[in-house]
């Protein structure tokens, strides 16, 4: 090997990046006047990309492996330059590398409350926290998006925002889903995997992808809590009326117990006395109810047509419409009352018939003639 290869081999670069710092995004190689010798090795480890620029515009994209810089593996930078033949001199561009590992335990958190409707308890302020995490999944667009042409760039840089766009997207979800703060900690998973959903469009538009979001704590305000206490103590205490009768039973035992002395004691214990006798009086009294008297029911009757039950007083049916009343006659041999239309007495048994009158002469005859017997005009 000549003195002009053993220089030739001096120029040759390898470029690469190792990560000391968990959270840093993107890192620019320092080149110096951006100058990297044709044939320089290139090597990108995974979760990396290594983008390089040819004056301001994105060229080649490399993945991870090791790569040897010639014209037939950068056909992007091959155009660029206008190489019609590959040669080996150096050429200009910058070397960025993109971190593509999952970014875990961002936090978010409502720095002002959350103002929602509840069914229960009106309007509430509501408070939460919890952590996402993303990673950049499109390169090309981070660096058009957001990176620009910083000299490095980690999650610091854009936590604002991305925490801003979570509380956000979030806001509107705790408002949609119209769930009663009381029922909240049960849809933790369910609130968590929408929340993500909502925020897969907005992380796309600056080149990331959302991996998981997490709510960890929704909480309510002090006096709201408060107020959940005191209604579970009720319900612990059951029925209240009892406990007044427990509380008063406890304190004539405790006066049973204060063996006061002389006038003033013997006048405290009767002062006590009165008040427990109107305590007891009083937790008795409230636990009785005194009874609510029957209403009087309107007597009823069937219609004797549908057998529909009408009032008492009522002339007609109102299911039917027909006389609830039929006239009464009296029977031809014992004058019992029976029905206008009924053929037979329902006390003696005799057939009720009636007299025929002849429409002609009115001679009167027996029920079952069918001519007159004084004109003979037929009946």
């Amino acid at each position: 090997m000549g003195l002009f290869g053993f220089f030739k081999n001096q120029f040759i670069e390898v470029i690469e990046w190792t990560d000391s710092n968990t959270n840093t995004m993107v890192y620019r190689f320092p080149v110096h006047n951006n100058e990297i010798k044709m044939g320089a090795e290139l090597t990108v480890r995974e979760s990396q990309v290594a983008i390089f620029v040819h004056e301001g515009e994105i060229a080649d994209v490399f993945g991870p492996g090791r790569h040897l810089l010639y014209t037939q593996n950068m056909p992007i930078l091959t155009k660029l330059k206008a190489w019609k033949h590959g040669f080996n001199s150096p050429f200009k561009a910058e070397v960025y590398f993109v971190n593509t590992k999952q970014f875990i335990n961002q936090k978010w958190g409502t720095s002002n409350p959350i103002m929602m409707r509840d069914p229960e308890f009106g309007m509430i302020r509501l408070r939460g926290y919890g952590i996402y995490s993303y990673r950049v999944s499109e390169p090309t667009v981070f660096l058009k998006e957001v990176f620009g042409t910083n000299a490095s760039f980690d999650t610091s840089s854009i936590e604002g925002q991305l925490k801003k766009m979570v509380l956000s997207g979030l806001t509107d979800l705790f408002a949609e889903s119209k769930i009663p703060a009381l029922d909240l900690a049960m849809y933790y998973d369910e609130l968590s995997e929408r929340g993500k959903e909502k925020m897969v469009e907005r992380f796309n538009a600056f080149g990331f992808e959302i991996t998981s979001l997490y709510i960890e704590n929704l909480s309510l305000p002090e006096e709201v809590e408060k107020m959940m206490d005191k209604r579970t103590s009720m319900g612990v205490l059951g029925n209240i009326n009892q406990y007044q009768q427990f509380q008063a039973a406890e304190a004539i035992r405790d006066a049973a117990r204060n063996e006061g002395g002389g006038l003033a004691g013997a006048g405290a214990g009767l002062g006590a006395g009165a008040a427990l006798g109107n305590m007891m009086a009083n937790a008795f009294q409230g636990n009785q109810q005194q009874p609510v008297p029957p209403t009087a029911q309107p007597d009823k009757v069937n219609c004797p047509h549908c057998q529909s039950p009408n009032n008492a007083g009522a002339k007609f049916c109102g299911e039917c419409g027909k006389a609830l009343q039929t006239p009464k006659v009296p029977c031809i041999s014992c004058q019992a009352d029976i029905d206008a239309d009924a053929k037979f007495c329902g006390q003696c048994g005799t057939k009720q018939v009636t007299e025929k009158t002849c429409a002609k002469c009115g001679n009167v005859n027996a029920p079952d003639a069918k001519f007159c017997g004084d004109c003979g005009d037929s009946l």
